[in-house]
């Protein structure tokens, strides 16, 4: 255009500052702003405001420094169109992409407040389920040692002081995540105990466990009810010695396998599929936990029924349990 090295450079510096002045205060403006889709006409006066205002600024200091220069004063103005052209199109990119940004921000927030809220819907419905399963069981042992009261004191005191160990062990686990295996057939061993003592040589137990599924992890107290389903259905409609099965290995998968197999009689209690508080809330706690639905399954054969459940273990998993 004929000018000095000199004028372009201070023309493009102070154009140039200006329009970082611009992008800073669409910044600050759709960072507690952002426009909803029927106002986005709102973008468009907003950007089309703001860059009449920079180049009037930028005139007036121009104006001020080369005030002695008629020629640039005329390039300048006839460059007007242009330079509010291209501020325009950069304020008008600076804006959408401050507001995409503010918008998955927004979203990401929303996402977090909202894995939250399900977080502590699924800790309080777990939470729940949790503290049903004690009173079913506490009151069946009540029963039980009131009935030996009278006439085997010693059975009912021995049976106080394990149902007193039991209740001091579901305690401990409350604020749990995870127990192995192992931790967790010591834990069903107390609840054997005092059942043993309510039904005496009725009642047999066979635990039978792979060597290498001693650690394996689990949820606390999730094979109580399953257990205690099987006793239900196993002694309450026979008078002869049963025996409840418990077989846990490890898949090829890496699951940890549990089956609790006890004997039924079809014509008195055919157990039929997810019978009872027990076990549906046993499915329903592992689908709150593992988002699966086919982790507890149950299968009637040859007067035997057989509850198995399949555990994920922790490292096998894209989201962490909730208990």
């Amino acid at each position: 255009m004929g000018f000095a090295l000199k004028i372009g450079i201070l023309d493009s510096c102070i154009t140039n500052t200006l329009l970082v002045g611009g992008f800073m205060i669409v910044n600050n403006t759709f960072q507690y702003y952002l426009p909803q889709k029927e106002k986005l006409w709102y973008l468009i006066v907003f950007c089309a405001a703001l860059t009449g205002i920079l180049v009037l600024i930028d005139y007036l200091i121009l104006l001020a420094i080369f005030r002695n220069d008629a020629s640039f004063r005329e390039f300048f103005q006839s460059s007007v169109p242009v330079r509010m052209g291209v501020i325009a199109i950069m304020l008008g990119w600076q804006s959408l992409l401050t507001i995409l940004l503010n918008t998955l921000k927004e979203q990401k927030l929303r996402d977090d407040r909202k894995n939250e809220i399900e977080k502590l819907a699924k800790d309080a419905e777990l939470f729940k389920l949790r503290q049903q399963l004690q009173p079913h069981f506490l009151f069946n042992s009540l029963n039980s040692i009131n009935a030996l009261i009278g006439i085997k004191p010693q059975q009912a005191r021995t049976m106080i002081e394990q149902l007193s160990d039991f209740l001091r062990g579901s305690i401990k686990k409350e604020d749990q995540q995870w127990t192995t295996l192992s931790e967790e057939l010591d834990y069903l061993q107390l609840y054997l105990d005092i059942e043993k003592v309510r039904f005496g040589y009725r009642l047999n137990t066979v635990v039978t466990c792979d060597e290498n599924t001693g650690k394996l992890q689990l949820p606390p107290m999730v094979l109580q009810p399953i257990v205690e389903n099987a006793i239900k259905f196993g002694l309450y409609d026979t008078m002869g010695e049963v025996t409840i099965s418990i077989t846990a290995n490890k898949d090829e998968n890496g699951y940890l396998n549990v089956c609790v197999q006890n004997p039924f009689d079809p014509e008195t209690a055919y157990p039929k599929r997810g019978t009872g508080f027990g076990l549906s809330s046993v499915q329903r706690r592992l689908f709150l936990l593992f988002s699966a639905n086919d982790l507890l399954t149950t299968n009637a054969t040859d007067h035997q029924f057989i509850t198995t459940i399949k555990i994920p273990q922790p490292k096998m998993q894209e989201l962490e349990p909730v208990v």
